[in-house]
């Protein structure tokens, strides 16, 4: 019996230093976020003209609020865009132009919590 006490106390005193690394060594939960990596936002849509018809060969501009930086993206002939793993922690900002015409500007927001996000813009092109 005294054997098993002397076990256990040696198990317990050599596994307490283990213990507090781990414990101590793991990041702070942050408020409102999961444990699991955030994953990444899809942004669809089309762009169209006043009647509803598409606009190939507009450019669409995709603007991140925080860092500036601007992606385009050149439709098709069915007037469709995608912008694949955007940041669900940032803002975007996207609009088209179909020949010297502008789109009205619309937000992606950081609030919107869906993971695919569809968008029409449309061009008044008269």
């Amino acid at each position: 019996m005294k054997n098993a006490v002397i076990a256990v106390a040696l198990l317990v005193v050599v596994s307490t230093p283990v213990f507090l690394n781990v414990v101590l060594a793991a990041p702070p939960p942050q408020f409102g976020r999961s444990s699991k990596q955030d994953k990444t936002r899809l942004l669809t849509g089309k762009v169209l003209d006043s009647g509803d018809s598409p606009l190939p060969n507009a450019v669409v501009y995709l603007t991140n609020t925080r860092t500036r930086a601007v992606k385009t993206y050149i439709v098709g002939p069915d007037g469709a865009y995608r912008f694949p793993a955007l940041q669900p922690t940032i803002d975007y900002e996207v609009y088209a132009q179909y020949k010297n015409r502008k789109s009205g500007t619309k937000t992606v927001s950081q609030f919107d919590d869906r993971q695919q996000v569809y968008i029409s813009l449309k061009i008044d092109t008269k």
